[in-house]
């Protein structure tokens, strides 16, 4: 079982109890109405709504045709967010997608005025198709959009409407013709969710299904205000110093050298997880507890979020690759040999 508690022995305030009541039943809501098009991924809807309500950015990676856009705009549609598609190619320049000035005549006074026309970015939840395959100037581009908010264009801040979303999504088959994301910008994402095939029920019940009908029209369960509301209120939620310390404990571990830590860490890895390792897993706890209705964080939410907030902040070294040990391994044999408390 995990602990739990507060900062300082407070109990937590009315807010976070009653949003924590409202987000569980939104949440039940938003999975039932998810069922109706995507059938299973249920833990990969689950990590991308408390990403969402933690104001982070994912990562989603998986071969072709596991739903990952329809999961993406359906979301979209549930909480009645302005969607945008971004299709990143090897030609595409950050202009496509931040927008670019265009020179315009006014035809009151004849004169020529420069005109800001807005990209696809601005939107509130934005899918980063394939974002690997377009060259590291225009990842920049919209990695500087995802930290700070806003773009520039001549000079000029153009502010992004919040509620701001990213999900970046990349095929692991293919590597030829990619720009794989630097460690420094893949840090930048709260999560690396990773979509599996499904099962073998889940698949039948998927050929059968979209071969006999269209897909439906989801209804929304919460509004744009009510989701800033929940994002606000999230970090609010009570994290015991127990919980916390785990939590570091376990990102500090990754760290080859740091002494006393496990001889499969200094094995396996060359870089082990920075800062925002923590800050992802005790927000991903708060979220996790916050869906469940829960106004405090437990070890065990912080368990739940180990492997997406962490597999893509570590780099393994020519030893793993060669042994076929992955970050998710690594990830998984810390969780079974840390203890919870010291």
């Amino acid at each position: 079982m995990g602990a739990s508690g507060s900062r300082v022995a407070e109990k937590p305030s009315q807010a976070v109890l009653e949003t924590a009541k409202q987000v569980t039943e939104a949440h039940q809501k938003m999975m039932d109405q998810m069922g109706r098009v995507i059938i299973g991924q249920q833990d990969v809807m689950e990590l991308m709504l408390m990403a969402l309500f933690c104001r982070g950015h994912c990562i989603l990676e998986g071969v072709p045709g596991l739903a990952k856009t329809l999961m993406i705009s359906s979301l979209s549609q549930l909480l009645s967010l302005e969607f945008g598609r971004i299709q990143f190619t090897p030609d595409l320049m950050p202009s496509d997608i931040t927008g670019t000035e265009i020179l315009e005549e006014d035809q009151a006074t004849g004169k020529r005025v420069m005109r800001f026309v807005r990209g696809p970015i601005f939107a509130n939840m934005v899918l980063a198709d394939e974002i690997n395959r377009t060259p590291p100037k225009t990842q920049a581009a919209l990695l500087q959009a995802m930290q700070e908010y806003h773009v520039t264009v001549a000079g000029i801040h153009h502010e992004l409407d919040l509620p701001f979303f990213v999900l970046g999504t990349q095929n692991p088959i293919e590597s030829e013709g990619t720009y794989p994301l630097p460690e420094a910008a893949l840090d930048r994402f709260m999560f690396k969710i990773k979509v599996d095939y499904p099962t073998l029920d889940e698949e039948i019940d998927i050929a059968q299904t979209t071969t006999s009908k269209p897909l439906e029209q989801l209804d929304a369960v919460l509004a744009r205000e009510d989701l800033l509301r929940m994002q606000e209120v999230v970090r609010d939620v009570i994290v015991a110093k127990p919980v916390a310390s785990y939590a570091v404990r376990l990102v500090r571990a990754t760290r080859p050298r740091v002494e006393g830590n496990p001889p499969f860490i200094r094995q396996y890895l060359t870089w082990g997880a920075g800062p925002r390792a923590c800050q992802a897993l005790l927000l991903g706890g708060k979220a996790k507890a916050l869906l469940e209705g829960r106004p405090h964080v437990a070890i065990d939410d912080v368990r739940f979020v180990a492997k997406p907030a962490m597999r893509h902040r570590l780099v393994t070294n020519f030893t793993a690759e060669s042994e076929n040990v992955s970050t998710d391994d690594i990830v998984g044999q810390l969780l079974d040999e840390l203890p919870e408390a010291v």
